[in-house]
């Protein structure tokens, strides 16, 4: 290893020393003594990440899922867990969708290198190397039948204000009321975060009158715009897609959103 190299420095040498289970993140103060199963161990991670890494619920929850099946196939105690134990879990993976592949990495680096101290049992492996591929993009009259499929008005105005707007998906489920300008069309969504900053956007005409009729009938009981109940935002326009067999998801209509604004600002012809 040269002299140089960043794992050569003082300052960084410690970061990679063995510690014993008992003097791990999880096992300090209050904690001390042996994990007395799985779920106290991810109840301790979850209260972590809320707090020590300040991750938001959206992106914490997928990683109490991944972890919550490494887990159940692990046969053994976690202090016990070595290199050989992830790369034989990881290898029923490989062959599988990256994306999965992917988001179980990212959950065990949180769990290995932060939450357990033990970054040399992680630190060796790899991202597979994705190809985003060509996306498809519904045209006008696809659009059209996929709407008219949408009974929910609810769901209406969700599309609408998706599809004229270029809100993500978790940006449109979590607008409060106090984020929309109605006499504007203009919309404020507050999801700053490490990785995503949001911007001022707005909706148009169409979606206006929707909107105007889903607030009529809106629950009030929350200062959510779009207060759906539990569950029911991971099922979102799954009954248009049955009657219509288009998939179109909030995503697929921001990527529309951006792709009218790109090609409005570079008019020319592609080819």
């Amino acid at each position: 290893m040269n002299p140089g190299h960043w794992l050569e420095r003082p300052e960084n040498r410690l970061e990679f020393e063995f510690k014993p289970f008992e003097r791990r993140m999880e096992n300090k103060g209050e904690y001390f003594g042996r994990i007395s199963d799985s779920e106290d161990l991810l109840r301790r991670f979850k209260e972590f990440c809320l707090v020590d890494l300040q991750l938001s619920k959206a992106t914490l929850y997928p990683h109490l899922s991944h972890l919550r099946r490494f887990l159940g196939w692990l046969e053994k105690p976690i202090e016990e867990l070595t290199v050989n134990d992830i790369r034989s879990f990881l290898l029923q993976l490989r062959d599988g969708n990256p994306y999965t592949y992917s988001n179980m990495l990212k959950a065990l680096r949180r769990f290995l290198r932060d939450f357990l101290g033990r970054p040399e049992l992680i630190q060796g492996f790899r991202f597979p190397t994705r190809n985003p591929g060509l996306k498809r993009v519904p045209n006008k009259d696809e659009l059209r039948r996929f709407y008219k499929a949408i009974d929910d008005i609810e769901e209406r105005a969700i599309f609408l204000l998706s599809a004229s707007s270029g809100l993500r998906r978790s940006e449109a489920l979590n607008l409060r009321l106090s984020y929309v300008d109605f006499e504007r069309r203009m919309l404020i969504p507050n999801h700053d975060s490490k990785t995503k900053k949001s911007y001022l956007t707005f909706y148009n005409e169409e979606c206006e009158e929707v909107l105007k009729r889903w607030l009529k009938i809106r629950p009030k009981t929350s200062k959510k715009l779009f207060p759906m109940r539990t569950g029911k935002n991971h099922s979102i326009f799954v009954e248009a897609r049955k009657k219509t067999g288009i998939n179109i998801p909030p995503q697929i209509l921001r990527e529309m959103v951006c792709l009218r604004d790109g090609q409005a600002r570079n008019p020319r012809p592609l080819c």
